[in-house]
């Protein structure tokens, strides 16, 4: 996952930008959730990259992800909070889409 590709999703170091992929996938996961945007999904994982303006360490890459990084930690608790699978639309398809 390239630095490039975050931002131009909308997640900036100024925040979501309106109209974007990013403002798309925030009000996708406050509806799911029943109107919050939840701490380790989709948008703040991705938010935070943003921010700081590095996907460098995430272990997200263009080959798939990483064995030991945090990419790999976040998708076995997603998978493992799912019952062995990882959902279409979670943390670690989207960010990997992306």
């Amino acid at each position: 996952m390239s630095d490039q590709n975050v931002r131009n999703a909308g997640f900036t170091s100024a925040g979501i930008k309106e109209g974007s992929l990013a403002s798309s996938i925030m009000s996708r996961e406050a509806r799911e959730s029943g109107g919050g945007v939840h701490s380790g999904g989709p948008t703040s994982t991705l938010q935070e990259m943003g921010a700081r303006g590095s996907t460098h360490s995430s272990g997200f890459t263009s080959s798939g992800i990483a064995g030991g990084s945090r990419a790999s930690h976040m998708m076995s608790e997603e998978a493992r909070s799912h019952g062995g699978g990882i959902p279409r639309g979670g943390t670690t398809a989207t960010v990997s889409s992306i």
